[in-house]
């Protein structure tokens, strides 16, 4: 957005006779520009203010949002002010590009929503000037190098819905399995769920979440979760199910 300063510059130069050609050539203004100052020379003041942030449109839809942004979700400034954020989808997974899509547009109805095609992925991208309030773990560095922490708002919106942040969590970082032993010359085949994460904290908020919802877990290693035992698998059937 022009500054005032440069409106008024171009404006004198018009009443100096100078033809909107020449003015546009002169200081890289588009004509487009010059002409609408002609009629109004001061922003609008939808352009001249940033609205304050506000909270989450729809809280489960952002308790899901949360869990995808934590596993593979970035938010980087654009040079003119706001912010974008992306989340990195598998092409492997139409059906997961498609709700992280719905999750954005009905968190934030007034930002535009649109998917970039990436080598064997997408980014599921929107721009508005509140993401990073959205997000406050944003900051400089790879999450597993720095704390993530919730807000205590955060926090409430996971205790109202914690099947959506658990879904989203596996959606990024999951995924269910068929395990396949062999034990006493018998072959055993069972499902299980798997959640890798190099974040300490962020598989504290997993387990912590899974323990609110009577899912057993284990860890498998330090950097995985594993879920096996028969009746927290049937519950993650029921409310997480496979991706697709």
């Amino acid at each position: 957005m022009y500054d005032m300063d440069t409106r008024r510059r171009a404006l004198l130069l018009i009443a100096d006779g100078r033809s909107l050609n020449s003015v546009s050539k002169e200081t890289g203004i588009s004509r487009a520009a010059i002409r609408a100052w002609l009629v109004r020379v001061d922003p609008l003041p939808r352009l001249n203010q940033t609205a304050p942030c506000t909270g989450p449109a729809d809280r489960a839809a952002y308790a899901y949002l949360l869990g995808l942004y934590l596993g593979d979700g970035c938010i980087s400034p654009h040079p003119k002010g706001g912010q974008y954020l992306r989340i990195a989808c598998a092409d492997a997974w139409p059906g997961l590009i498609e709700q992280c899509r719905a999750a954005v547009l009905a968190v934030r109805p007034s930002d535009k929503v649109y998917v970039l095609q990436r080598q064997g992925c997408v980014a599921v991208t929107s721009y508005g000037r509140h993401w990073s309030c959205l997000f406050p773990q944003h900051g400089p560095g790879r999450k597993h190098e720095r704390r993530i922490a919730l807000e205590g708002w955060q926090q409430e919106i996971v205790d109202d819905h914690p099947w959506a942040f658990v879904r989203g969590l596996i959606h990024s970082d999951g995924c269910r399995t068929t395990n396949r032993t062999v034990r006493n010359g018998k072959r055993y085949e069972y499902p299980r769920y798997f959640f890798t994460n190099r974040s300490t904290d962020i598989i504290s908020l997993l387990t912590r979440t899974l323990d609110r919802l009577g899912v057993s877990w284990r860890r498998a290693n330090e950097a995985n979760v594993s879920i096996a035992r028969k009746g927290s698998v049937a519950l993650m059937d029921l409310y997480i199910g496979p991706k697709y």
